[in-house]
């Protein structure tokens, strides 16, 4: 099984980047994948969800308005369109993947999880 995202880089505030997350060894369309995001000295917070097996979206406050989650089935691949960043925005990325819609959405801990992927906004 493997997850793995990329995208992340540094860009100035109100900049855009697009992360992707894709995935092997599972099962994707019957998953949902969630990115999360961790910035240093604070605690890990959900950033978006797709379920994979209707469609799905949830966002969170961070990312509304500003951040769009979509997927690619052919690709396996899922990806974060995140605009108009800010600082505060500023963490590391992973996606994670699990069977159950509400293990993403309430953040109780997901099965599978990438290796992370660093965003940095400067202002």
């Amino acid at each position: 099984v493997q997850l793995q995202a990329s995208g992340g880089g540094l860009v100035q505030a109100g900049g855009s980047l697009r992360l992707s997350c894709t995935a092997s060894g599972f099962n994707f369309h019957s998953y949902a994948i969630g990115w999360f995001r961790q910035a240093p000295g604070k605690e890990r917070e959900v950033v978006s969800c797709i379920n994979n097996s209707d469609g799905s979206k949830w966002y969170g406050l961070p990312a509304e308005g500003r951040f769009t989650i979509s997927r690619d089935p052919a690709k396996n691949t899922v990806y974060l369109q995140m605009n108009n960043l800010r600082p505060e925005d500023t963490a590391v990325y992973y996606c994670a993947a699990d069977l159950y819609w509400g293990q993403c959405v309430r953040d109780y801990g997901m099965r599978y999880w990438g290796q992370g992927t660093q965003v940095t906004v400067s202002s």
